[in-house]
């Protein structure tokens, strides 16, 4: 038995550490739909950290509050205790104004053609920009404790904390931290 240890004893602990961190610390995950481009991509593939604590802005994966069963890939912008507002496209938290380089992109081609060239691909999509004012609709919300305000950077067609209310800080999976597919777009996020 020592001579079993001796030789496959380092594999077989290095072996039950990959295990463990694969089920309770580091999850993949891919991107399903629209609402995190231009960011994410449908279809990429994602690392998340189980073991994070979440700040604003991070690009984390959580349960929908309105379909627990569904995980969804969402950018923080309020955290417990923040008052966070939009009006005519600027971000306020707490009353100061808060710069969102992410959706740069998109809003150029919004102020361009109201994503109609970006949107494309989907009917309904262009219909819901072609009627939009602005980017991201006015709100006001005040962040409850043990809760997060999350949105899509894709606001225009994401389903996010608008529509589906606060994410309850226990349903929070990970916070996102790198893409690792397709190989082309391997970056370190967050």
């Amino acid at each position: 038995m020592k001579e079993f240890f001796k030789n496959w004893g380092v594999f077989l602990i290095a072996v039950a550490l990959l295990v463990v961190l694969r089920l309770f610390v580091v999850v993949t995950v891919s991107v399903k739909g629209h609402s995190m481009d231009p960011t994410l991509a449908d279809g990429q593939k994602l690392v998340t950290f189980q073991l994070s604590s979440i700040d604003r802005f991070d690009i984390i994966t959580t349960q929908e509050p309105d379909e627990l069963d569904k995980i969804a890939v969402k950018r923080v912008i309020g955290i417990p205790g923040d008052k966070v507002e939009m009006k005519d496209d600027v971000l306020s938290i707490n009353g100061e104004v808060v710069d969102e380089p992410y959706l740069k992109e998109f809003k150029e081609a919004f102020a361009k053609d109201k994503l109609q060239t970006e949107y494309k691909y989907n009917q309904s999509f262009q219909a819901v920009a072609d009627r939009a004012l602005t980017f991201t609709n006015d709100f006001s919300y005040e962040v409850p404790e043990g809760k997060y305000f999350v949105l899509g950077d894709n606001r225009l067609i994401s389903k996010d904390s608008r529509i589906f209310g606060f994410v309850d800080e226990s349903m929070i999976k990970g916070e996102v931290f790198v893409r690792y597919w397709p190989l082309k777009d391997i970056e370190w996020l967050n």
